[in-house]
């Protein structure tokens, strides 16, 4: 059916010698679309969860539902681009997508907004993998292709400020519009790249489905089984059940990939001790990243009494921490070893957790929220920019592609994870002060208020304790400067391929 799709002209094209033109906005805008609804639903969950009588477990699946598909289907979706062509496969994930996004805005129940949110992931997960590939075979190599790597890479940047800001505008006209609007841009997406992109050659390969499948649904049983426990009763059956399921899945997954042929994760990428500290670092960071986005976003509308508007606009210097650390830490590790600059940085981000911990509902944005987003985020970019790099040392340009989407992978899986398992927790503190985690946030008394404050910053000492974890991880790390270097030369060398 995908050969209606064909465009012939554009098949045959020759590599793009420019890197202005609608392919360019196709590739950018999926990669813009997909990291925008990364965070475009947080700072409307709160408004969300009142009009449609979510829990706060129900709010957190809303964001996790997301990042699990998303994240476990990744592997799988860069592959099923190599076998089946992957204009074909970003057409694919884009509609899928696309339809998800309708369904997840005209959702009037929970479990329909959730199972659209999963099937958006997956979308997600087929698309955004072949767009950087994309970018590889639709632009000549040297300036063309260099500058089409930079602004596709940009998007990432750009999609995450942009969904702060963008989410909290259309929460104020109804959250249904923050999945609508993907609507009219995926059908744009759809139909720039019939016209503007080429096809690429179909290789015969294994596709590993199971594992994507196992591993995919043993992380959700696992999650499910943590964030419902305290609303459940640890007890209970289907808690029981599902975390021992959720464990049994794993060990199969992990057996199973030991075995396959051609596994959908290398156990091969896991050889080398510093690079698996830096995974690790990886997934650390990306949890810290998505549980303190999360529950910073409800501790401003739902302590702090922000609109969604005023939050998005709010958290913005956080993001401008990030692109102050990145910089700094992509100079400063030619000169300093990388252990020291993630050290420094794990601590940074720690210490400005641990005082996040300790605030009210009462406290000043202007001489206590602005300086302390923007310390934590110059944290954050530092472990961003350092921790990816540090896992392409020693990497042959040929290796590059599947160990940087390893890397994606955990940090994107780590979101999810974290948030799941971290929801339970600010509840449970909540409970423990006479708080309700059930009622509407306009319904409750001062003394819920601050009790549903509590569970937010109890959340910030956990994420402050996953940071000095991070920090001893961090002194593991044995590579140098030279290191980096020829890490950062490799790079360019597969973007030049």
């Amino acid at each position: 059916m995908f050969d209606v799709l064909e465009n012939p002209a554009a098949t045959k094209q020759s590599p793009k010698q420019s890197a202005f033109g609608l392919a360019i906005l196709v590739l950018s805008g999926l990669q813009f679309m997909v990291v925008l609804d990364g965070t475009v639903v947080i700072f409307a969950l709160p408004r969300l969860q009142e009009e449609m009588g979510l829990s706060s477990s129900g709010g957190a699946w809303t964001v996790t539902a997301y990042g699990l598909t998303f994240a476990g289907l990744m592997l799988l979706g860069g592959r099923l681009g190599d076998v089946y062509g992957r204009k074909r496969m970003l057409i694919t994930g884009v509609a899928v997508f696309t339809v998800a996004s309708l369904a997840c805005g005209s959702a009037q129940g929970e479990l329909t907004l959730l199972i659209a949110r999963a099937f958006q992931g997956a979308g997600a997960a087929i698309a955004a993998p072949t767009a950087f590939a994309l970018v590889a075979t639709t632009f000549a190599p040297g300036k063309a292709r260099n500058q089409a790597v930079a602004v596709v890479g940009s998007m990432a940047g750009i999609g995450s400020v942009s969904g702060l800001v963008i989410g909290g505008m259309l929460t104020e006209l109804s959250w249904r519009w923050i999945f609508w609007i993907n609507v009219p841009i995926g059908a744009l997406i759809v139909a720039g790249a019939i016209y503007a992109l080429a096809d690429t050659a179909q290789h015969r390969a294994p596709l590993d489905i199971k594992g994507a499948i196992l591993g995919t649904f043993a992380c959700a049983l696992i999650v499910f089984g943590a964030t419902e426990g305290p609303t459940w009763g640890w007890g209970s059956p289907a808690i029981v059940a599902s975390l021992a399921l959720g464990v049994a899945l794993l060990v199969a997954f992990v057996l199973i990939e030991r075995k396959e042929a051609d596994p959908l994760l290398p156990w091969s990428l896991f050889d080398r001790r510093d690079r698996n500290a830096t995974f690790l670092l990886i997934f650390l960071a990306g949890a810290v990243l998505g549980a303190m986005t999360f529950f910073v976003a409800q501790m401003l509308q739902n302590s702090l009494g922000y609109s969604p508007l005023m939050a998005g606009v709010a958290s913005i210097p956080f993001t401008i921490g990030i692109g102050i650390g990145g910089a700094l830490a992509s100079k400063a590790a030619m000169v300093i070893s990388p252990r020291w600059l993630l050290f420094g940085a794990a601590l940074v981000l720690a210490a400005g957790l641990l005082f996040g911990s300790t605030l009210d509902r009462h406290i000043d944005y202007v001489t206590t929220l602005l300086p302390l987003l923007i310390v934590i985020g110059f944290g954050v970019g530092v472990a961003m920019v350092l921790a990816p790099l540090c896992v392409l040392v020693g990497v042959p340009p040929a290796d590059i592609g599947p160990l940087a989407a390893v890397g994606q992978m955990f940090m994107n899986l780590a979101t999810p994870i974290a948030i799941g398992l971290l929801t339970p927790v600010a509840a449970s503190r909540t409970l423990s002060l006479g708080g309700d985690t059930k009622a509407k946030v306009s319904d409750l008394n001062p003394t819920q208020l601050d009790a549903l404050t509590s569970g937010y910053t109890t959340v910030l000492l956990v994420c402050a304790g996953i940071a000095v974890l991070a920090a001893i991880v961090a002194l593991t790390v044995r590579y140098t400067p030279a290191d980096l270097a020829e890490a950062q030369h490799a790079q360019e060398e597969a973007q030049n391929a």
